[in-house]
């Protein structure tokens, strides 16, 4: 056999299996937990059964038992392309240092951005299938409680959109049966509709574009594993959908507001492909064998120039590589380069850029957590506490 071709077709075959092991860990982590969900709930019926008839029941949770395949798909058509109205963006200057920018601490935002209305799903790490409400919050005021959806996927996949009207999710069951399927509703739990099935409730979960109309959302095989990326326009009859020609082995996206740009999860990588599924560069200095990866993006900027994230050093361990909206770096995606923010010393939890491109910036500070509104040049123009009431939960949408 040619030795040369022998190493080309081993390279070819590194390539495709690298990727591949972000979508299955990120199956494997979720789906374990979700499983040990299921069980933990079952095994509190059994419990109380056993109580009952005087038999003692022993449980043993396998979690690494055959996970559940969903059946094939059931969207089969191409139609014709996604066209989304870019948002106007206004120009940004050169950046400049923070630190000795002005700021209003908790009062009215002054000239350059306000805040947008803020929405919270349950805490990383909640446990359970029981229903939880979303709440929303617009610093200043009240917060108000919103559509009921089942913890595991308010955590795991669910989407608001950017005008602030509805949410997106997949829920599945964890018979071997059964399918995710990817619902729509009002954010107050109304109008809910079945959108299509065969969704995937982990990797490629329910991404809102900024025209709030369409979604893109990936599929799985009957065998549990990849198989394709969509656009759907949740306003069609006939809920029509424009596939991806290629299929990334990628997960965790996020849509721009300008409509250009989708940034997704590589193997240990950040890439950023157009709305037809055409990549156009990575995010230097975070790759398997760099000295920076990530498994998990939260919020891209409006321009696609800038990328907030959650990322480790090499070696470190990845851990559950399931949405995490977590944030730790704000990079330049031209560059790799870190963004400085006026954190004041506190810690670091969130970051979401605005439209406008200013961010909504989430800080630990002692006991207390505060959102910093920080406009496009790094300026911080107000500083508001969050009620307690919202101090434990995950902040996954803020909407101008």
């Amino acid at each position: 056999m040619n030795q040369d071709r022998l190493r080309l077709d081993l390279a070819g075959l590194a390539e495709e299996v690298t990727p591949v092991d972000l979508r299955d860990r990120a199956l494997r982590t979720s789906r374990r937990l979700g499983i040990q969900r299921a069980v933990a709930t079952s095994a509190a019926a059994l419990v109380l059964l056993a109580a009952a008839t005087g038999t003692a029941l022993a449980i043993r949770p396998d979690a690494e038992g055959p996970v559940p395949a969903p059946a094939g798909p059931s969207v089969t058509g191409t139609w014709p392309p996604v066209e989304v109205t870019p948002t106007p963006q206004p120009s940004r200057a050169p950046s400049t240092d923070p630190s000795g920018s002005p700021s209003t601490d908790g009062g009215a935002p002054a000239a350059g951005g306000t805040f947008g209305r803020l929405y919270y799903g349950p805490a990383d790490g909640s446990a359970g299938s029981s229903a939880v409400r979303l709440r929303s919050w617009r610093p200043g005021g009240q917060p108000a409680s919103l559509a009921p959806l089942p913890a595991i996927w308010a955590l795991s996949n669910a989407s608001v959109s950017p005008d602030g009207r509805r949410v997106a999710w997949v829920e599945r069951g964890f018979d071997a049966k059964d399918v995710g399927t990817l619902y729509v509703s009002d954010i107050d739990g109304s109008n809910k509709q079945p959108m299509l099935s065969d969704a995937d409730e982990y990797c490629v979960t329910p991404t809102w574009s900024p025209d709030s109309r369409h979604l893109l959302f990936g599929t799985m095989q009957a065998n549990g594993g990849y198989d394709r990326v969509g656009v759907l326009d949740t306003r069609s009859d006939r809920h029509t959908v424009q596939w991806w020609s290629s299929r990334p082995q990628a997960c965790h996206a996020i849509w721009s507001a300008d409509g250009r740009t989708i940034a997704m999860n590589t193997d240990a990588g950040v890439a950023l492909y157009d709305t037809t599924g055409r990549k156009q560069r990575s995010v230097p200095g975070l790759s398997a064998a760099g000295a920076w990866q990530s498994h998990h993006v939260t919020s891209l900027a409006p321009d696609a120039t800038r990328i907030a994230l959650f990322r480790i050093r090499k070696g470190e361990d990845a851990g559950d590589v399931g949405r995490l909206l977590r944030v730790n770096a704000v990079l330049e995606t031209a560059t790799g380069k870190v963004i400085d923010l006026p954190l004041g010393g506190r810690e670091l939890e969130q970051v979401f850029f605005q439209a406008d491109g200013s961010m909504v910036v989430r800080v630990k500070d002692g006991g207390r957590v505060l959102v910093l509104l920080v406009d496009a040049n790094g300026r911080k123009v107000a500083e508001q506490p969050e009620p307690a009431v919202l101090r434990d939960a995950q902040l996954i949408a803020v909407v101008g």
